[in-house]
């Protein structure tokens, strides 16, 4: 039987380590951590989202800045905004979420943010840095994943990583940060997307299998090995006729049926999502103490 990757729990103790050190810069009379989240529109999924990063701020003793935006807002208003945020000294770090209202380029949205704020490790810069293996500041899930298997102390060297997903935000991140000489890492990675063929051969020999498809419970008992390290990015609601509310979140795996092989694997919800948050705060702390970009 597998042993549960509690995101829940770490997240919890990199909070606690945050709060300690936030006191230490109080007692000192040094500058609080200060991350901005945007958000334009009212899209219900991303209120949620910052809603849970604004409160895990408050929870570590960081300050915070909610700028909202109507679902009208231009482009041209945005980036506006964004260069404000650049200029402003006193926030740290700022974090635009996504999706934007289709009439808004991304690209255009993240390539403006300065890459000593972009705490959610977006821009070209730091993307850029990451594939060299030079201190920049890592996508948010993808180092929450990273942080997840460094402190279960999972041996990732020499094995075989099998990542199901190819996004710049989760699968292609992942690729880059498990195939590094560092731990984790050392693995040899093989990337699979929705183009890949016979995808079940490529999962079966998955030493450890990391799944950001988007798919509902889509891995199955029959396409992993025993022993398997299973990390699920994925959360889609589901309705359930087992539940009061009518629905469930599931993930990218089919927990019940992969659980008896694993050796590890994350639960969802409270496996990555956490860890997640808890990323975006250590990212933030880096960025008030200018430990990239000095």
């Amino acid at each position: 039987m597998a042993e549960i990757l509690d995101g829940k729990f770490i997240s919890q103790q990199i909070q606690d380590e945050l709060y300690l050190e936030v006191n230490r810069i109080k007692e000192k009379g040094g500058k609080i951590p200060h991350l901005a989240a945007v958000l334009v529109g009212n899209d219900g999924a991303s209120e949620t989202y910052v809603a849970a990063k604004v409160k895990a701020c408050e929870k570590v003793g960081f300050n915070s800045t909610l700028v909202r935006l109507p679902e009208t807002t231009t482009e041209q208003e945005l980036l506006d905004k964004i260069e404000l945020l650049n200029s402003d000294d006193e926030i740290d770090g700022y974090i635009v979420q996504l999706p934007l209202p289709k009439h808004i380029n991304e690209h255009k949205i993240v390539e403006a943010v300065a890459p000593e704020k972009d705490v959610d490790g977006f821009h070209p810069q730091n993307v850029g840095r990451m594939a060299l293996n030079l201190p920049t500041y890592l996508p948010a899930t993808p180092y929450g994943i990273v942080q997840l298997l460094e402190r279960y102390k999972i041996e990732t060297s020499g094995k075989h990583c099998v990542v199901l997903g190819r996004s710049h935000i989760v699968g292609s991140p992942m690729s880059i940060l498990m195939a590094r000489n560092a731990f984790p890492g050392n693995c040899t990675v093989t990337l699979c997307h929705s183009r890949t063929a016979n995808l079940k051969e490529f999962t079966q020999k998955a030493d450890i299998l990391i799944v950001a498809l988007g798919k509902p419970e889509f891995v199955t008992a029959d396409m992993v090995k025993d022993g398997v390290v299973v990390v699920d990015v994925g959360i889609t609601r589901i309705a359930s006729n087992t539940t009061k509310s009518g629905f469930k979140l599931v993930g990218d795996v089919h927990y019940d049926s992969v659980l008896p092989k694993a050796s590890y694997i994350t639960p969802v919800p409270g496996g990555v999502g956490p860890m997640t948050i808890a990323s975006l705060l250590v990212n933030t702390l880096k960025a008030s103490k200018k430990e990239i970009y000095s």
